[in-house]
């Protein structure tokens, strides 16, 4: 059976449709999630979660939108990025007063500066990925974030592999385009520098 056939018997409560949808994409799902969270047990949660989505509220995932391989790794993608974000919050709540205030006190080691550069630099990327159309935002998050090849990708998300070139290629191009406006303090980054053209 097709996956929005499987998904249309979920909504009914059909476990044996759920399950199928799981032996086909757990895999997959669990080596996005392990490549984001590196620790297999934040790997393993965010996998959970991110079927327990599918279990809960099936109508999430529409068909006329994409694939649900694509939709399903992009709510994989969310949560394990979620619980990275979590992992770090507890980490640095669970840090001794002693040592936060030993940490304001110790000058900066070397490499710190870079260390903050890059957290800005992460910030300014992040900002340009979501001025990107969402066809090439897809490409790019399960090329660079995701670590799939081209050819994955386009199994992944039904979309022929030149297809999938042709979008990389333009992503690349406006991001370059974008974080140069970025990080010399143009915020509007609509000006296409190589075009001269709105976007």
């Amino acid at each position: 059976m097709a996956d929005a056939e499987l998904v249309a018997l979920v909504t009914t409560g059909d476990r044996a449709a759920f399950a199928e949808l799981y032996d086909r994409y757990s895999r997959q799902a669990y080596s996005l999630a392990r490549r984001i969270c590196v620790d297999p047990e934040l790997a393993e949660d965010a996998v959970q979660e991110a079927y327990l989505t599918l279990w809960r509220n099936p109508g999430r995932f529409d068909a006329a939108r994409g694939g649900f391989g694509t939709w399903l790794m992009t709510v994989v993608h969310h949560r394990a990025v979620d619980a990275v974000r979590r992992e770090n919050t507890q980490r640095r709540k669970s840090v001794p007063l002693t040592d936060e205030l030993s940490e304001r006190v110790v000058p900066p080691v070397p490499g710190s500066d870079q260390d903050a550069l890059a957290g800005v630099e992460a910030g300014v990327v992040r900002v340009a990925l979501g001025k990107l159309p969402e066809d090439q935002r897809q490409v790019i998050a399960l090329a660079y974030f995701g670590g799939y090849t081209q050819c994955e990708v386009a199994a992944l998300t039904g979309v022929p592999l030149g297809t999938v070139k042709s979008r990389t290629f333009a992503a690349v191009r406006r991001l370059r385009v974008l974080l140069a406006s970025l990080l010399n303090g143009d915020a509007g980054g609509t000006s296409d520098r190589t075009t001269g053209a709105q976007r």
